[in-house]
């Protein structure tokens, strides 16, 4: 694609973008296969509602925890929904039995194992 600037201006332009917040980041996109993290694992996670100060000590936990890529705070059955890469199920259980139970304020857990990605990081539209 062609936009018929200087380099200079297209760096200008793209840093502006950098500093008003509009772009905020740049990553490359691995294949989790290839990099020896070939499942998917969601696993919603609800949390013992009689003690309000466990959400800010779980989210300060899950921050440290490498193999959890998105930790999402929702409504519904679920207090949060954790998307997980790991190698394969022995290397989810052990994650499962060692790190996730342990959280602060871990009620209960429920794990879905993806069987296939239809749709998955899609960037935004525009």
């Amino acid at each position: 694609m062609q936009v018929n600037v200087s380099p200079a201006t297209c760096h200008r332009r793209t840093q502006r973008l950098f500093d008003k917040g509009f772009i905020t980041g740049v990553r490359a996109d691995l294949a989790p296969e290839m990099v020896g993290l070939g499942t998917l694992v969601m696993v919603g996670v609800a949390l013992d509602r009689a003690a309000p100060e466990h959400r800010l000590a779980f989210e300060e936990a899950i921050l440290k925890m490498k193999e959890i890529i998105d930790c999402l705070l929702v409504a519904g059955e679920f207090d949060f929904l954790l998307k997980i890469r790991c190698r394969d199920m022995d290397d989810f259980n052990r994650l499962q039995g060692e790190k996730l139970i342990a959280l602060p304020g871990v009620r209960q857990t429920r794990t879905f194992f993806v069987m296939k990605s239809v749709k998955e990081n899609v960037r935004l539209p525009f």
